[in-house]
């Protein structure tokens, strides 16, 4: 059976092979009605769920950079922004059905969709996900970071997990309408960031065990500050060597839901220790270093970055290509390769990358009962720092984006 394809076996028999779009429930109406501009067309935002697409096939992206909004802050502590949601006022959302296109898709009020009991990401996790962020910039703009790397990694993924994906196009497009129509809810700029989290699953029925014969993506939005309660300031690890994060022609390379689920059990037990999260090994030898729950890891040792090679097992984090570049650009020596445990001990330094954290020095590791503690200032060392300023600097739009890595809004 081929990827995409279901046989009419694996389907419920009562269910039809592309059920109608699920019905959107509001959990709470926006506080006020601010205008947005669609094509040049000006609509209230209070009239959005009734704008419907115009029929299916492949991607005729409606041209976000078109939008503009008028809109003030969201009401909230933005001195206090922790990584949780927050609800926002609209998501995007896009079906395809067994011919493998999307639709062009709609935003819609945030809130709960129906799904079918059976749908084939609820019995059989195929879903994957992505993470982005945006920016305020301090002459009120916005900044994407490397949107296009998201899109194309979730086709990636989406091949591994026999699922289709949106055109690149529709992808990047349908990120740019979810932050206009919630532009209120990004933070002013140095107090956090909009969290943008696309997610595609089968939500198509299924019984037997085979690709859903539909598929929805969608698109919603979260303002955030710090992902570790720490912020910019040490974390301690434990190094796992029980459980293992992913195995070798797994599916640890991609983005998929069930990667994280199986994560939950060991980092549950290390922070009742106290560890802020889990450092994986790989499930083979057991001795070399893998990623962290939720992001790479990278050894400083002198003046050389090393940082476990992507062989199948390791996410390719964005947020981890980005650091390599921008660690080349400051003169240092990258090394991708297998990074055993005793290397780890023996390092000058330690920190982890990812979209969430960006870059968190490891203030400790713990192994087999070892604990070693990494100098530097107040646990942050030096070679973090630079990188964590260099690259936050340029994600904010503070200093020129060399590396065209930054897409502006308005």
């Amino acid at each position: 059976m081929g990827c995409g394809t279901t046989s009419h076996g694996a389907l419920l028999a009562a269910a039809p092979l592309a059920s109608p779009r699920p019905r959107l429930l509001a959990l709470s109406p926006p506080p006020s009605t601010p205008s947005i501009q669609i094509q040049n067309r000006l609509y209230s935002i209070s009239q959005l769920p009734l704008l419907k697409a115009r029929g299916k096939g492949r991607c005729e992206a409606s041209l976000a950079s078109n939008y503009t909004q008028t809109s003030e802050f969201a009401d909230l502590d933005w001195e206090n922004l922790g990584f949780g949601l927050v609800q926002t006022d609209y998501m995007y959302i896009a079906k395809c059905g067994l011919d493998g296109n999307f639709d062009k898709g709609e935003m819609v009020p945030f809130g709960p969709i129906e799904m079918n009991p059976s749908s084939g990401v609820l019995n059989y996790g195929q879903g994957l996900f992505e993470g982005l962020k945006a920016y305020r910039k301090s002459d009120g703009s916005i900044l994407l970071f490397r949107p296009l790397e998201n899109a194309m990694r979730m086709q990636t993924g989406a091949e591994r997990m026999c699922m289709p994906a949106p055109p690149v196009e529709q992808f990047v497009d349908a990120v740019k309408q979810t932050v206009l129509a919630n532009k209120r809810w990004v933070p002013p700029t140095g107090k956090g960031s909009l969290y943008i989290r696309p997610l595609l699953v089968g939500s198509g029925a299924v019984l037997g065990l085979a690709p859903a014969p539909e598929y929805t993506f969608i698109i919603f939005a979260s303002p955030v500050g710090n992902y570790f309660k720490e912020g910019l300031a040490p974390i301690n690890l434990i190094v796992e060597d029980k459980f293992h994060r992913a195995a070798p022609g797994g599916t640890g390379g991609v983005k998929t839901i069930g990667n994280y689920a199986s994560v939950l059990m060991a980092q549950k037990i290390a922070k009742e220790k106290g560890y802020s999260d889990v450092l994986y090994l790989d499930a083979v030898h057991k001795k070399y270093l893998e990623e962290v729950s939720s992001c790479n890891i990278f050894v400083v040792k002198g003046n050389v970055i090393s940082t476990p090679a992507i062989k199948g097992t390791i996410l390719p984090g964005i947020t981890r290509k980005s650091i390599i570049d921008v660690a080349l650009s400051k003169g240092f020596q990258v090394e991708e390769r297998l990074v055993s445990v005793d290397e780890l001990l023996d390092a000058d330094e330690v920190f982890c990358t990812g979209t969430a954290v960006v870059v968190s020095p490891v203030g400790s590791i713990t192994y087999q009962g070892k604990r070693i503690e990494y100098a530097g200032n107040q646990g942050v060392g030096a070679v973090s720092q630079q990188l964590y300023t260099s690259l936050t600097s340029l994600q904010m739009g503070q200093v020129e984006d060399p590396m065209g890595w930054t897409v502006q809004l308005n």
